[in-house]
C-alpha cells in the first residue's frame, strides 16, 4: 500500500506541474485551484508513504515520476521538444526508480 500512496502522490506531483503551466502565472482560476489542491495532495500523499518508505527512495521516486510524467506530457500537450539524449537521460530515470523499487528492503 505504501508504493501505491508513493505512486498517487507522483501523479499529484504530475498534476500540480501541469496545471501550473495552463494556470498562465495562476492568471486562470481553475487551473490555479487544480494546482494548489494537487500540490497539497501531492505533500500529503508523500507524507503518507514517508510513515513507512526511507526519505531518500520515497523522494528519489516521487520527483523522479514527477521528471518522467510532465517530460511526456509537455510534449504531448505543449508540443515541446525533447532531443535524443534528454531522452536518454529520462530513460535512465526510469532506470533508476525500477533500481531503487528493486532495491528496497520495504
Amino acid at each position: 500500500m505504501k508504493w501505491i500512496i508513493l505512486g498517487i502522490a507522483g501523479a499529484m506531483e504530475i498534476t500540480w506541474a501541469v496545471a501550473m503551466k495552463y494556470s498562465g502565472g495562476f492568471t486562470q482560476l481553475i487551473p490555479s485551484v487544480i494546482t494548489a489542491v494537487s500540490y497539497i495532495a501531492s505533500a500529503v500523499f508523500l507524507a503518507l508513504a514517508l510513515k513507512n518508505l526511507p526519505l531518500g527512495t520515497a523522494y528519489a521516486i516521487w520527483t523522479g515520476i514527477g521528471i518522467i510524467g510532465t517530460s511526456v506530457l509537455g510534449v504531448l500537450l505543449f508540443r515541446e521538444t525533447i532531443s535524443l539524449p534528454q531522452w536518454v537521460c529520462i530513460a535512465m530515470i526510469v532506470i533508476g526508480i525500477i533500481g531503487l523499487r528493486l532495491l528496497s528492503s520495504e
